[in-house]
């Protein structure tokens, strides 16, 4: 599989915006891939998600959060070197709109990264992790909450298709080496089942559905899906 350091570290990043950051999980990939950054910030509206990001980062005082919504930010256009979105996109109502957002506060010739796993064409373990990954959406549906299914590929591409970007490069990544029934990955999933199947209280049927996949992590096992990271750069036009 192709590495951060590949992937990222030929850009000059400067000023970085890591956008729905929830607890900065993609900025550990930032940082093993870039050469040098100045500021990294995470925005997010979630105040868990505040937390975990302030506990993992508190050495790094230029890697810092700020409580923002994603569709109005308050940066001013041009402001970023690079902007980027990890497995989010299906958390908005309306995506295309977050994008534009993040074209703006991109700097011209800016660097542009999205990841977003995807449903499609995966192996069978890594179906297990698309098939808990739609039940806890459809919990969250239940519970107000906006959550989308994933993606198929080519869906991703479309939205990002609708930017103005040149130099555009895709990579799928994917990690199947580790052992999809281990006896403490299994045990870690069964306690996110459990707690997925409380937050499902009140709806019988999908807290059938989790015992279901308790029983599929066991007899298939689990990898994670296939991500599909797209970086472009933005036109010098600024637009």
């Amino acid at each position: 599989m192709v590495t951060p350091k590949e992937i990222l570290a030929h850009m000059p990043a400067g000023r970085v915006l890591d956008v729905a950051t929830g607890g900065g999980g993609f900025i550990h990939f930032l940082l093993d891939g870039l050469s040098s950054y100045t500021e990294i910030i995470g925005i997010d509206t979630n105040p868990r998600g505040e937390v975990a990001f302030t506990n993992a980062f508190q050495e790094k005082p230029s890697i810092h959060f700020q409580h923002m919504d994603a569709l109005h930010m308050t940066f001013e256009s041009g402001a970023f070197d690079l902007v980027c979105i990890a497995n989010s996109l299906h958390h908005f109502a309306e995506p295309s709109l977050v994008l534009q957002e993040m074209q703006r506060v991109l700097r011209p010739g800016g660097y542009f990264l999205v990841n977003e796993m995807y449903r499609d064409n995966q192996a069978e373990t890594q179906l297990t992790h698309v098939h808990l990954h739609h039940w806890w959406a459809e919990i969250d549906r239940a519970n107000g909450v906006v959550h989308n299914e994933t993606y198929q590929r080519q869906a991703i591409i479309r939205l990002i298709e609708d930017l103005s970007l040149s130099d555009i490069q895709v990579y799928d990544l994917a990690d199947t080496s580790d052992d999809p029934r281990s006896a403490e990955l299994i045990s870690e999933l069964n306690t996110i089942i459990d707690s997925s199947i409380q937050r499902a209280e009140g709806h019988p049927e999908l807290q059938a559905r989790g015992e279901q996949l308790r029983q599929r992590v066991a007899d298939t096992g689990f990898h994670s899906a296939t991500s599909l990271l797209i970086l472009g750069v933005k036109h010098d036009r600024g637009y």
